[in-house]
């Protein structure tokens, strides 16, 4: 699973890379046509790899509950993120990851609920989780560089 880890790691850099130099209201910025902007995205995919790999393991998240809210499937940008919270949820992009490796490593995740996905994948293990997830954050990369060119 080291490969896995480093694939989450290099795209959560990419992601950072691929942001760099943007304002906090670029990364507010919705541009036509899409619901969300870079902001979200990036708090989504801390909270997508919380519920998908604590979550259904049973082990309690590493961020609070307002940021799942917030974050969760199915949510949207409702108001302006301060240059405050852009900030942390950069640090966690980066911190939660090697967190997580440590709690791989030890054996936290010991069961895991099976979920099915909204692209109608069915995760049984944690590393059935740790896969999809990465899947999952190509996708948001992908619409990053997307809204990046319209912000």
């Amino acid at each position: 699973m080291d490969k896995q880890f480093e694939i989450l790691r290099a795209n959560r850099q990419l992601i950072l890379k691929v942001i760099e130099g943007l304002t906090p209201e670029q990364l507010n910025k919705i541009p036509e046509g899409f619901k969300n902007n870079i902001a979200w995205n990036m708090g989504h995919l801390v909270v997508t790899h919380q519920l998908l790999c604590y979550k259904f393991s049973g082990v309690e998240f590493l961020v609070n509950n307002k940021m799942i809210t917030k974050y969760q499937k199915g949510t949207a940008p409702n108001e302006v993120i301060s240059a405050q919270e852009l900030e942390t949820t950069q640090d966690l992009f980066v911190s939660l990851i090697d967190q997580f490796e440590e709690d791989y490593k030890s054996g936290i995740f010991k069961k895991y609920q099976a979920y099915t996905t909204s692209a109608n994948v069915t995760l049984t293990t944690i590393n059935d989780a740790l896969e999809f997830n990465n899947f999952h954050e190509g996708i948001h990369l992908g619409y990053i560089l997307a809204l990046k060119k319209l912000v």
